[in-house]
């Protein structure tokens, strides 16, 4: 079972209760966006365009003992809009069940699909 390396819940100013997260369930940090993007041809998008539903990535950030694919410190893409939200000490952070991941992003390996970011 893997605890959750970064959030940690206070009930007192001296007490932290850790976090551990139960069957197939994953805590994700979604990776920050800073609102315009650029096309691949130099096109600037607005943060308000209205776009198709978007994937995101996102940090891993505790796993619990059933997840088999997935670790912590892993880059996941998957649909923000499906997910519970949760908010730990005033950060916000995603829970999802490992089955809601579409992706991870990983080092160069033999068997991949060639495709990297």
């Amino acid at each position: 079972m893997s605890a959750v390396s970064e959030p940690h819940l206070s009930a007192d100013a001296d007490q932290k209760l850790e976090i551990q997260l139960l069957h197939d369930r994953i805590l994700v940090r979604v990776a920050t966006e800073d609102g315009e993007r650029r096309s691949s041809g130099g096109i600037v998008i607005p943060a308000t365009a209205q776009v198709a539903r978007r994937l995101a990535w996102g940090d891993v950030l505790g796993v619990g003992n059933n997840v088999r694919n997935v670790k912590i410190h892993d880059r996941v893409l998957f649909n923000p809009e499906d997910q519970l939200e949760v908010e730990i000490q005033g950060h916000e952070y995603l829970v999802m069940r490992e089955r809601d991941i579409h992706a991870i992003a990983s080092e160069r390996t033999e068997h991949g699909t060639g495709l990297y970011l």
